[in-house]
């Protein structure tokens, strides 16, 4: 039995001795895998996928750091996205999650997912050579009480998980998302580093679905779900722990992927739609300046800068900064200056990005 204060040493070892897949359980694994593949659809109608793998990581990474407290904006993301050496803490806190995850996706192609995997993320996140936590941390909530406390000790901590790895590679009957939730919520219980665990874990989420070919870019936004649905997040963690309720977990889980492919699936195809919306008011505006590569540049992030357009070989760099200042004569930038350097942003994208809702407003 957990008790808060004293080390979880007995956490049980996976595979749980409980029917995981029970009706209600299955069907909302249909549901989520029927989402999950209309957002492979939306991604593979976008021609440029630059635009995805830029613009849907640095959402996660934003909501993903939020939800540890560790808060910037989305203007700030994209803003230091190019160079994070003169941001602010948070902001380069969260950049290092987008890397993090950039760099699980590449290590995945190489090796096996593992707890090896794991503690490269998190030391990219955290910016420090870590590994293996061998001090005892405990868990408190809003008020200062120790909610939970994570196993204790080194060996322990490394023989769960290697289980944790173990069950990852089983061959199985589990429906893979169904494995995510219990894998998740089990390395968040084993809690393996001082810090970064809740940011590896939902890397670890988006990396498994990778591998197991329901996504083929990490493009599913599951933090915004987790930061809207916060409290229930923690009830079902604290449910497993303390009475073995994998029911009410696996349905938040399953909920959660569901309803951030749509999302996600929904945003992608309106930043589509404004991209063609662009795309063909430039046309009409500034025809001797259109070219479909200039219009892809500006919208695989919001800030676009004058190397942008010259790494992409579009043009030289006083053709290029034309280019972009006929664009804000038009309405379809507006130009800033950020210390030394000029910054043209879109705001239509922009404003798409940080709004709930998918309303494009023409220029």
């Amino acid at each position: 039995m957990m008790i808060a204060n004293q080390p979880y040493n007995d956490l049980p070892f996976l595979p749980p001795n409980i029917e995981l897949e029970t009706k209600p359980i299955l069907k909302l694994c249909i549901e989520a895998r029927t989402a999950l593949g209309a957002l492979q659809q939306a991604g593979a109608l976008i021609p440029n996928q630059t635009m995805l793998i830029n613009v849907i990581p640095l959402l996660e990474a934003q909501g993903s750091s939020e939800i540890e407290n560790i808060v910037t904006t989305t203007d700030k993301l994209f803003q230091y996205a190019d160079n994070m050496e003169t941001a602010d803490q948070a902001t380069k806190e969260a950049l290092r999650y987008r890397t993090a995850l950039y760099q699980g996706v590449t290590a995945i192609k190489e090796r096996p997912l593992s707890d090896n995997t794991a503690i490269m993320i998190c030391q990219v996140i955290k910016g420090v050579d870590l590994g293996i936590r061998q001090t005892e941390v405990v868990l408190k909530d809003g008020f200062g009480e120790v909610v939970y406390t994570p196993p204790s000790g080194k060996i322990t901590i490394e023989r769960l998980l290697q289980n944790w790895t173990q069950f990852l590679h089983e061959d199985d009957d589990l429906d893979p998302l169904v494995k995510m939730a219990v894998l998740h919520y089990q390395f968040e219980a084993i809690h393996p580093f001082v810090d970064g665990n809740g940011r590896t874990g939902r890397i670890l989420n988006i990396l498994y679905l990778i591998d197991k070919g329901l996504l083929n870019l990490p493009i599913l936004y599951l933090s915004r779900y987790i930061i809207e649905h916060k409290a229930s997040y923690y009830q079902g963690v604290k449910g497993v722990t303390q009475y073995g309720d994998w029911q009410t977990w696996l349905t938040y889980m399953l909920t959660a992927i569901k309803e951030t492919s749509e999302w996600t699936t929904a945003k992608i195809l309106a930043i589509k739609q404004l991209h063609e919306y662009t795309a063909e008011y430039v046309k009409q505006h500034a025809s001797k300046v259109y070219s479909r590569e200039l219009i892809d540049v500006i919208f695989e992030q919001p800030y676009c800068r004058i190397a942008n357009l010259v790494d992409k070989q579009i043009a030289k760099r006083q053709t290029a900064s034309n280019y972009l200042k006929t664009l804000v004569e038009i309405g379809v930038l507006e130009q800033t200056q950020a210390g030394k350097e000029i910054l043209f942003i879109n705001p239509k994208l922009m404003q798409l990005l940080q709004s709930r809702d998918n309303m494009i407003s023409e220029v």
